[in-house]
């Protein structure tokens, strides 16, 4: 028996095969001929519009991220870039350090 991989949809097939669904012209099973899904996934999908389309008109809630401050951000990064810098000054002195050894006792 092979297995089969199951399908991803995107959020904007599930939103077009609901909205489709709950607009009534074409019955589940004729839907889900046509987008070849089970009637039981757009059923699914249905209630997952209906239940979050309120979500869409709220406001003054924002998104699941925390605000980014740039500033810090912007810190951040001038550290890290002198840390390299700095890093990159004793690995090559450290490079050379060797050779002026070896020399000198020649």
């Amino acid at each position: 028996m092979t297995k089969r991989n199951r399908r991803a949809h995107s959020p904007a097939f599930k939103a077009k095969v609901a909205l489709a669904a709950l607009k009534g012209d074409k019955t589940l099973a004729e839907l889900a001929q046509q987008f070849e899904v089970h009637p039981n996934q757009i059923t699914d999908w249905m209630k997952q519009l209906q239940e979050r389309v309120a979500e869409v008109f709220e406001t003054g809630k924002t998104s699941a991220e925390p605000p980014v401050d740039v500033k810090v951000l912007h810190a951040k990064i001038g550290q890290l870039t002198l840390e390299n810098d700095f890093s990159y000054g004793l690995f090559l002195q450290a490079r050379r350090a060797p050779l002026s050894l070896a020399r000198s006792q020649t």
